[in-house]
């Protein structure tokens, strides 16, 4: 693949290339370990929650000043050592055309569900992934104002991570009309359409692609994927009906490079994939672990391959502080069988978690 290099005025080449987190992610040990929280932006934070008054969720994913303001808060408050950019797994599929709402309390909601072959092609037919190109600005503007933020807060060094969905979650909503707690409706197809699975898989991983890559080329430092539903999975299906579709996610990021020849971060986190990190054979550069797994064991699994991100369990954010700096420091401890280590939850921030305990947390992680 032949390499693009990003401009001289990226951060990687000029503010985070050589920060605590990139570093980690590169398979490095800093001399500090990098912490972030999933979902670290959000209804945790009474910031949060008064800027969203009356505004629904999309809404707010697509207005490039809130976008910002909402990815920025937890680096002000906490002091993480990055920023993720406020978004929605199902963003791309809205700017793409496709009718979709965020009902609260249920989640994101289809009109019908995608579930057939014809229902597939039609889908495809009527919104191309090419046709994202000139809807994704609002995202390219919120990043660029993310970015110039950070740029103002701890000498710039905190990189912007970009943000996407992995292909069978956007699929496992689309194939059902709406969340599943067993996903079983995409499970069905997997079998019953292979062929119309495999271009619906398709066509989300070419949209979560480009949206990930309009991220980084406004200045985003790396980039996540996040598989909610992969756990449901078994691993041979993973491995050969979905896996590849992960790939050719990332696949739409691998020639980004920095100045020196180096690619751009990519890190791939899925929830209940303790039996499939065996499997994940997605050629990145990091793996987040969630909580069911110690972290050495999974990177055990994972053949030693590669940097590991996690896997503080988020329900120990509840326990009395000496309980939780012992939990926090068995996975600081278990973290170091990889080549790199970014501290983080297996899952994301909990809305009730009081706010104080991650900063206490991200004080914690530094002194170690």
């Amino acid at each position: 693949m032949t390499s693009t290099v990003l401009p001289a005025s990226h951060p990687l080449n000029c503010d985070t290339g050589s920060s605590w987190l990139v570093s980690a992610y590169r398979g490095t040990r800093p001399e500090v370990t990098p912490v972030w929280f999933m979902r670290q932006a959000g209804r945790s934070l009474p910031e949060y929650r008064e800027l969203r008054v009356g505004r629904r969720m999309l809404d707010a994913c697509l207005d490039p000043d809130m976008a910002a303001e909402i990815t920025l808060q937890p680096v002000r408050r906490h002091g993480v050592d990055a920023a993720i950019f406020f978004s929605d797994i199902v963003v791309p599929l809205k700017l793409a055309g496709v009718p979709v709402e965020i009902e609260t309390g249920v989640g994101p909601v289809f009109p019908a569900p995608v579930d057939t072959p014809a229902a597939v092609e039609a889908l495809i037919a009527e919104h191309p992934p090419q046709g994202l190109a000139g809807a994704l600005e609002p995202i390219s503007a919120g990043v660029r104002k993310a970015v110039a933020g950070l740029r103002l807060l701890h000498d710039g060094r905190d990189p912007l991570i970009g943000f996407a969905g992995a292909p069978f979650t956007l699929a496992a909503y689309l194939v059902a009309g709406r969340p599943s707690k067993d996903h079983l409706a995409a499970r069905t197809m997997v079998h019953r359409h292979p062929d119309a699975w495999a271009s619906l898989l398709d066509w989300c991983a070419d949209l979560s692609g480009r949206f990930l890559r309009a991220q980084v080329l406004a200045g985003a430092s790396a980039v996540q994927l996040f598989d909610s539903w992969a756990g449901s999975l078994p691993a041979a299906v993973y491995a050969e009906r979905v896996a590849p579709a992960s790939r050719r996610t990332f696949d739409a990021v691998r020639d980004l490079t920095d100045d020196e020849g180096r690619r751009v971060p990519l890190v791939h986190f899925a929830v209940g994939a303790g039996e499939l990190y065996g499997v994940l054979d997605l050629d990145v550069d990091c793996i987040g672990v969630d909580w069911r797994t110690p972290i050495d064991e999974a990177h055990a699994r994972m053949g030693g391959r590669c940097a590991v991100q996690g896997n503080l369990d988020p329900a120990l954010l509840g326990a009395p502080w000496p309980v939780l700096a012992d939990a926090v420091d068995d996975v600081l401890r278990r973290g170091r069988a990889a080549p790199g280590h970014v501290f983080n939850l297996g899952h994301g921030v909990p809305p009730g978690t009081d706010p104080e305990v991650l900063t206490r947390i991200v004080d914690h992680v530094h002194s170690r």
